[in-house]
Protein backbone atom coordinates (compact mmCIF):
# COMPACT_ATOMS: atom_id res chain seq x y z
CA UNK A 1 0.00 0.00 0.00
CA UNK A 2 1.52 3.34 -1.29
CA UNK A 3 0.80 5.97 1.44
CA UNK A 4 1.47 9.92 0.38
CA UNK A 5 0.96 13.29 2.53
CA UNK A 6 -1.21 15.66 0.06
CA UNK A 7 -1.37 19.47 1.48
CA UNK A 8 -4.26 21.45 0.80
CA UNK A 9 -3.52 25.14 0.64
CA UNK A 10 -4.77 28.37 -0.34
CA UNK A 11 -5.67 31.70 0.20
CA UNK A 12 -7.99 32.71 2.76
CA UNK A 13 -11.59 31.80 1.56
CA UNK A 14 -11.27 30.26 -1.64
CA UNK A 15 -12.84 26.77 -0.03
CA UNK A 16 -9.93 25.26 1.01
CA UNK A 17 -11.65 23.24 3.83
CA UNK A 18 -14.81 23.29 0.94
CA UNK A 19 -12.52 20.95 -0.88
CA UNK A 20 -11.03 18.73 1.10
CA UNK A 21 -14.72 17.91 2.76
CA UNK A 22 -15.90 17.19 -1.13
CA UNK A 23 -12.80 15.32 -1.53
CA UNK A 24 -14.05 12.72 1.45
CA UNK A 25 -16.98 12.88 1.04
CA UNK A 26 -16.43 11.90 -2.81
CA UNK A 27 -13.98 9.24 -1.71
CA UNK A 28 -16.86 7.76 1.00
CA UNK A 29 -15.06 8.51 3.80
CA UNK A 30 -17.79 10.87 5.25
CA UNK A 31 -20.91 10.53 4.98
CA UNK A 32 -21.60 14.43 4.61
CA UNK A 33 -19.33 17.03 3.63
CA UNK A 34 -19.66 19.95 5.97
CA UNK A 35 -18.71 23.79 5.60
CA UNK A 36 -16.58 25.77 7.96
CA UNK A 37 -19.09 28.95 8.45
CA UNK A 38 -22.01 25.93 9.25
CA UNK A 39 -19.91 24.78 12.20
CA UNK A 40 -20.22 21.05 10.73
CA UNK A 41 -16.81 20.76 8.45
CA UNK A 42 -14.81 17.21 9.63
CA UNK A 43 -12.03 18.83 9.57
CA UNK A 44 -12.50 22.48 11.48
CA UNK A 45 -13.32 20.88 14.85
CA UNK A 46 -12.00 23.41 17.36
CA UNK A 47 -14.48 25.79 19.11
CA UNK A 48 -11.94 29.09 17.78
CA UNK A 49 -12.38 27.54 14.31
CA UNK A 50 -16.53 27.31 14.52
CA UNK A 51 -17.04 30.54 15.82
CA UNK A 52 -14.98 32.68 13.06
CA UNK A 53 -15.66 30.39 10.35
CA UNK A 54 -11.88 29.94 9.21
CA UNK A 55 -9.56 27.58 9.53
CA UNK A 56 -6.77 28.11 12.07
CA UNK A 57 -4.96 24.35 13.02
CA UNK A 58 -3.84 22.41 10.82
CA UNK A 59 -5.74 18.72 10.49
CA UNK A 60 -5.63 15.61 8.67
CA UNK A 61 -7.94 13.54 7.43
CA UNK A 62 -7.54 9.39 5.72
CA UNK A 63 -8.84 8.41 2.79
CA UNK A 64 -7.86 5.79 0.61
CA UNK A 65 -7.48 4.77 -3.64
CA UNK A 66 -6.87 1.74 -4.88
CA UNK A 67 -3.22 1.31 -3.77
CA UNK A 68 -2.88 4.13 -2.21
CA UNK A 69 -3.44 5.44 1.15
CA UNK A 70 -3.47 9.30 1.20
CA UNK A 71 -3.68 11.98 4.35
CA UNK A 72 -5.28 15.11 3.64
CA UNK A 73 -3.61 17.68 5.34
CA UNK A 74 -6.04 20.98 5.15
CA UNK A 75 -4.18 23.97 6.31
CA UNK A 76 -5.09 27.69 7.79
CA UNK A 77 -5.48 29.98 4.54
CA UNK A 78 -4.86 33.18 6.76
CA UNK A 79 -2.27 35.15 6.83
CA UNK A 80 -2.02 35.62 10.41
CA UNK A 81 -1.47 31.58 10.65
CA UNK A 82 0.71 30.88 8.12
CA UNK A 83 3.15 29.56 10.48
CA UNK A 84 0.84 26.83 11.56
CA UNK A 85 0.38 25.84 7.44
CA UNK A 86 4.23 26.58 6.78
CA UNK A 87 5.04 23.84 9.10
CA UNK A 88 3.40 21.15 7.30
CA UNK A 89 5.20 21.95 4.03
CA UNK A 90 8.22 19.78 4.89
CA UNK A 91 6.21 16.33 5.19
CA UNK A 92 4.46 16.91 2.14
CA UNK A 93 4.82 14.82 -0.98
CA UNK A 94 2.34 16.95 -3.50
CA UNK A 95 0.16 20.00 -3.02
CA UNK A 96 -3.01 21.08 -4.05
CA UNK A 97 -3.25 25.18 -4.36
CA UNK A 98 -6.80 25.98 -4.31
CA UNK A 99 -7.33 29.64 -6.32
CA UNK A 100 -10.35 31.47 -6.19
CA UNK A 101 -12.89 31.59 -9.44
CA UNK A 102 -14.14 34.83 -8.49
CA UNK A 103 -11.05 37.06 -7.53
CA UNK A 104 -8.06 35.24 -9.32
CA UNK A 105 -4.45 34.62 -7.90
CA UNK A 106 -3.91 36.88 -5.06
CA UNK A 107 -1.45 37.41 -3.06
CA UNK A 108 -0.98 34.97 -0.51
CA UNK A 109 -1.56 32.57 -3.55
CA UNK A 110 1.42 34.37 -4.68
CA UNK A 111 3.22 33.79 -1.07
CA UNK A 112 1.99 30.36 -1.26
CA UNK A 113 3.33 29.37 -4.28
CA UNK A 114 6.96 30.91 -3.64
CA UNK A 115 6.84 28.59 -0.75
CA UNK A 116 5.99 25.57 -2.54
CA UNK A 117 8.83 26.38 -5.07
CA UNK A 118 11.15 26.51 -2.22
CA UNK A 119 10.53 23.17 -0.79
CA UNK A 120 10.50 21.60 -4.15
CA UNK A 121 6.81 20.23 -3.76
CA UNK A 122 5.12 18.93 -7.03
CA UNK A 123 1.81 21.21 -7.35
CA UNK A 124 -1.71 20.62 -8.73
CA UNK A 125 -3.90 23.56 -9.17
CA UNK A 126 -7.70 23.81 -8.54
CA UNK A 127 -9.92 26.74 -9.74
CA UNK A 128 -12.76 27.19 -7.21
CA UNK A 129 -15.65 28.95 -7.32
CA UNK A 130 -16.25 28.26 -10.92
CA UNK A 131 -19.99 28.90 -10.51
CA UNK A 132 -19.78 32.30 -9.25
CA UNK A 133 -20.47 35.21 -11.58
CA UNK A 134 -17.52 36.59 -13.52
CA UNK A 135 -15.40 33.61 -13.17
CA UNK A 136 -14.09 33.28 -16.75
CA UNK A 137 -11.68 30.10 -17.60
CA UNK A 138 -9.74 31.57 -20.08
CA UNK A 139 -8.92 34.79 -18.42
CA UNK A 140 -8.01 32.68 -15.05
CA UNK A 141 -5.92 30.77 -17.04
CA UNK A 142 -3.58 32.97 -18.48
CA UNK A 143 -3.47 35.11 -15.59
CA UNK A 144 -2.34 31.66 -13.37
CA UNK A 145 0.43 31.04 -16.26
CA UNK A 146 1.77 34.58 -16.39
CA UNK A 147 1.28 35.11 -12.23
CA UNK A 148 2.41 32.06 -11.14
CA UNK A 149 4.08 29.71 -14.09
CA UNK A 150 3.42 28.98 -17.93
CA UNK A 151 4.03 25.36 -17.16
CA UNK A 152 0.34 25.38 -15.57
CA UNK A 153 -1.55 23.35 -18.19
CA UNK A 154 -5.28 22.68 -17.99
CA UNK A 155 -5.82 18.77 -17.57
CA UNK A 156 -9.41 19.23 -18.20
CA UNK A 157 -9.51 17.38 -21.27
CA UNK A 158 -5.90 15.53 -21.50
CA UNK A 159 -6.66 13.71 -24.57
CA UNK A 160 -6.32 16.88 -26.53
CA UNK A 161 -3.24 17.30 -28.83
CA UNK A 162 -3.19 20.99 -27.51
CA UNK A 163 -3.04 19.65 -24.00
CA UNK A 164 -0.50 17.01 -24.61
CA UNK A 165 2.06 19.37 -26.41
CA UNK A 166 1.91 21.89 -23.17
CA UNK A 167 2.86 18.70 -21.14
CA UNK A 168 5.78 17.97 -23.61
CA UNK A 169 7.32 21.18 -23.87
CA UNK A 170 8.18 21.11 -20.15
CA UNK A 171 11.31 18.26 -20.99
CA UNK A 172 13.14 17.68 -24.11
CA UNK A 173 12.94 14.17 -23.89
CA UNK A 174 9.09 14.47 -23.85
CA UNK A 175 9.27 16.73 -26.68
CA UNK A 176 10.60 14.09 -28.80
CA UNK A 177 9.07 11.14 -27.76
CA UNK A 178 5.81 12.89 -28.12
CA UNK A 179 6.97 14.50 -31.91
CA UNK A 180 8.16 10.38 -32.66
CA UNK A 181 4.70 9.07 -31.47
CA UNK A 182 2.09 11.78 -30.96
CA UNK A 183 1.35 10.45 -27.48
CA UNK A 184 2.74 10.06 -23.74
CA UNK A 185 2.26 7.82 -21.11
CA UNK A 186 0.66 7.58 -17.34
CA UNK A 187 3.99 7.38 -16.35
CA UNK A 188 5.64 10.35 -18.39
CA UNK A 189 3.31 12.51 -17.32
CA UNK A 190 3.42 11.77 -14.04
CA UNK A 191 7.28 11.94 -13.93
CA UNK A 192 6.86 15.62 -15.34
CA UNK A 193 4.34 16.54 -12.50
CA UNK A 194 6.76 14.73 -9.51
CA UNK A 195 9.64 16.90 -11.10
CA UNK A 196 7.58 19.95 -11.21
CA UNK A 197 7.66 20.41 -14.86
CA UNK A 198 4.02 20.50 -15.08
CA UNK A 199 1.36 22.11 -13.12
CA UNK A 200 -1.74 20.64 -13.80
CA UNK A 201 -4.64 22.83 -13.27
CA UNK A 202 -8.51 21.90 -12.70
CA UNK A 203 -11.39 23.89 -12.72
CA UNK A 204 -15.20 23.57 -10.47
CA UNK A 205 -16.93 24.56 -7.50
CA UNK A 206 -16.24 22.69 -4.56
CA UNK A 207 -19.41 23.72 -3.20
CA UNK A 208 -21.23 21.94 -5.98
CA UNK A 209 -19.48 19.23 -6.10
CA UNK A 210 -18.27 20.41 -9.57
CA UNK A 211 -14.35 19.22 -10.50
CA UNK A 212 -14.27 17.26 -7.48
CA UNK A 213 -14.61 13.96 -8.83
CA UNK A 214 -12.55 14.56 -11.62
CA UNK A 215 -9.34 15.83 -8.73
CA UNK A 216 -9.48 12.40 -7.24
CA UNK A 217 -8.89 10.69 -10.15
CA UNK A 218 -5.95 13.16 -11.19
CA UNK A 219 -4.43 12.67 -8.20
CA UNK A 220 -5.22 8.60 -8.42
CA UNK A 221 -3.62 8.49 -12.01
CA UNK A 222 -0.84 10.90 -11.62
CA UNK A 223 0.96 10.58 -7.94
CA UNK A 224 4.14 8.92 -8.06
CA UNK A 225 5.25 7.47 -4.39
CA UNK A 226 8.64 9.00 -3.46
CA UNK A 227 11.67 6.43 -2.70
CA UNK A 228 12.95 5.98 1.30
CA UNK A 229 15.09 4.54 2.94
CA UNK A 230 15.11 1.02 4.94
CA UNK A 231 16.32 3.00 8.23
CA UNK A 232 13.72 4.68 10.40
CA UNK A 233 13.55 8.39 9.64
CA UNK A 234 10.57 10.99 10.91
CA UNK A 235 9.90 14.77 10.48
CA UNK A 236 8.09 15.94 12.57
CA UNK A 237 5.96 19.21 11.86
CA UNK A 238 3.34 19.99 14.72
CA UNK A 239 3.42 19.50 18.99
CA UNK A 240 -0.09 19.25 20.51
CA UNK A 241 -2.20 18.32 23.41
CA UNK A 242 -5.37 16.08 23.45
CA UNK A 243 -8.52 16.37 25.34
CA UNK A 244 -6.70 14.69 28.34
CA UNK A 245 -3.48 17.29 28.01
CA UNK A 246 -1.34 13.74 26.86
CA UNK A 247 1.27 15.49 24.16
CA UNK A 248 1.50 14.43 20.63
CA UNK A 249 4.19 14.67 18.49
CA UNK A 250 2.94 14.42 15.00
CA UNK A 251 5.48 13.22 12.58
CA UNK A 252 5.50 11.84 8.97
CA UNK A 253 7.67 8.57 8.87
CA UNK A 254 10.17 8.98 5.84
CA UNK A 255 11.80 5.37 6.51
CA UNK A 256 11.67 2.27 8.10
CA UNK A 257 8.83 1.62 11.07
CA UNK A 258 8.04 2.67 14.36
CA UNK A 259 6.68 0.83 17.16
CA UNK A 260 5.14 1.30 20.36
CA UNK A 261 7.53 1.67 23.47
CA UNK A 262 10.72 2.12 20.88
CA UNK A 263 12.71 4.92 22.29
CA UNK A 264 13.72 7.03 19.66
CA UNK A 265 17.17 9.12 20.24
CA UNK A 266 18.48 12.46 18.78
CA UNK A 267 21.47 10.72 17.80
CA UNK A 268 21.32 6.80 17.69
CA UNK A 269 25.22 7.05 18.29
CA UNK A 270 24.89 8.91 21.42
CA UNK A 271 21.89 7.56 23.64
CA UNK A 272 22.84 10.11 26.27
CA UNK A 273 21.82 13.63 24.40
CA UNK A 274 17.83 13.03 23.87
CA UNK A 275 15.95 10.05 24.53
CA UNK A 276 11.88 9.52 23.75
CA UNK A 277 10.20 6.61 24.75
CA UNK A 278 7.04 5.62 22.07
CA UNK A 279 4.22 5.58 24.76
CA UNK A 280 1.15 5.15 22.01
CA UNK A 281 0.68 5.48 18.25
CA UNK A 282 -2.35 7.16 17.14
CA UNK A 283 -3.22 7.60 13.09
CA UNK A 284 -5.59 10.60 13.28
CA UNK A 285 -8.54 11.67 10.76
CA UNK A 286 -10.31 14.55 12.27
CA UNK A 287 -11.04 13.90 15.50
CA UNK A 288 -10.93 10.16 15.44
CA UNK A 289 -7.88 7.70 15.77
Amino acid sequence: MKQLVVGILAHVDAGKTTLSEGLLFENGSIRKAGRVDNGDAFLDTHAMEKERGITIFSKQALFSLPDFEITILDTPGHVDFSTEMERTLQVLDYAVLVINGADGVQSHTRTLWKLLQRYQIPVFLFVNKMDQPGADKELLLTEIKKQLSDSCVDFSDLSSEDCLEQIAVSDESLLNHFLEEGSLSKEQIAGAISGRGVFPCLFGSALKNEGVKELLELLYEYIDMPKYGADFGSRVFKIARDEQGNRLTYMKVTGGSLKVRETLYSNPENATVWEEKVNQIRIYSGVKF
